[in-house]
């Protein structure tokens, strides 16, 4: 009970202390210091890297190991189509 407690405080401060924290975070600061200093490039960049963390989000969000299975299968499936077709021009010329 103790081992599963420590390793879902491990998890949060992981998940606290990942690179995508880290990337919105510095959109944060980028977007403050460009209010502050009155710098309009810092202030794009900022909107930019924040608009990149959440996008990143999204996209870490969805299942990859599902995804590329079903392109391998995809793959398989039209590999079977095109080794069909080639036997059958042989067989016909």
């Amino acid at each position: 009970m103790n081992k599963e407690k420590e390793q879902q405080e491990l998890s949060v401060l992981g998940r606290l202390l990942s690179m995508e924290a880290f990337i919105f975070l510095m959109g944060l600061v980028s977007l403050w210091y460009g209010f502050t200093q009155g710098t309009g490039v810092n202030i794009f960049f900022g909107l930019f890297i924040l608009c990149g963390s959440v996008v990143l989000y999204f996209v870490k969000r969805k299942d990859w190991k599902k995804h590329w299975e079903e392109q391998e299968a995809i793959k398989l499936r039209l590999d079977e189509i095109r080794k069909r077709e080639k036997e059958e021009k042989k067989h016909e010329g």
